[in-house]
């Protein structure tokens, strides 16, 4: 028997184009879902988390002074907390979120309980919503995840030592030994970057 006749797999190389994410925030304000929603994948975009990462986000992790978005190490199962570094755009977005979360610890709320973060499986719905409608009005947006917006910016980006940081990767052998640099001015003038030139395409 085949192994196509058995499944089908899809690579894991999917990247949006500068237009598919022009068509992305379009398409996204046009579906039936919360502002709170459309923002989280917003700053999945802007921040390059993991989905788990910013939905179980809480505002203990947030310092609005420096503008720094702190991981615990246990959340990032890793040895180190992960820090990014947060753009204007990004700010803006947690700035907004704090003011409707109702004194909740969370970032993003669950829609039926706010002492609980939101669902993983909302913003699956959402992004899947998205490219939907897109396609049923015959525009070029392929279906896309969470994390093919992180591949996106690592993509788009190139720089290969501040993209492992960005995206939390651990590094192994002698290159981990030596570089512990944390490029705190390359990181954040590049996440600045990134979230400009995402204005530059969508609005």
């Amino acid at each position: 028997m085949r192994p196509a006749s058995i499944a089908r797999f899809e690579p894991r190389d999917r990247t949006l184009t500068p237009e598919e994410i022009r068509i992305m925030y379009q398409y996204m304000e046009r579906i039936g879902t919360s502002p709170s929603i459309r923002a989280a994948v917003k700053l999945l975009l802007l921040t390059m988390v993991r989905k788990s990462e910013l939905t179980n986000a809480s505002w203990s992790e947030i310092n609005f002074s420096e503008a720094l978005w702190t991981i615990p190490k246990e959340r990032m199962k890793r040895r180190n907390p992960h820090l990014v570094f947060l753009s204007r755009q990004a700010m803006v977005i947690f700035i907004a979120l704090k003011a409707f979360s109702g004194g909740s610890e969370y970032v993003l709320l669950s829609r039926y309980d706010s002492d609980v973060p939101m669902s993983s499986a909302t913003l699956n719905r959402v992004m899947t919503m998205t490219y939907k409608l897109a396609q049923k009005e015959g525009q070029s947006l392929a279906k896309f995840g969470a994390h093919d917006l992180r591949r996106t910016a690592s993509t788009l980006l190139h720089n290969t030592d501040w993209i492992e940081k960005f995206l939390a990767h651990e590094q192994k052998g002698v290159r981990a030994t030596y570089n512990k640099a944390e490029y705190r001015e390359q990181r954040t003038g590049m996440l600045q970057d990134w979230a400009d030139m995402i204005d530059e395409w969508t609005l």
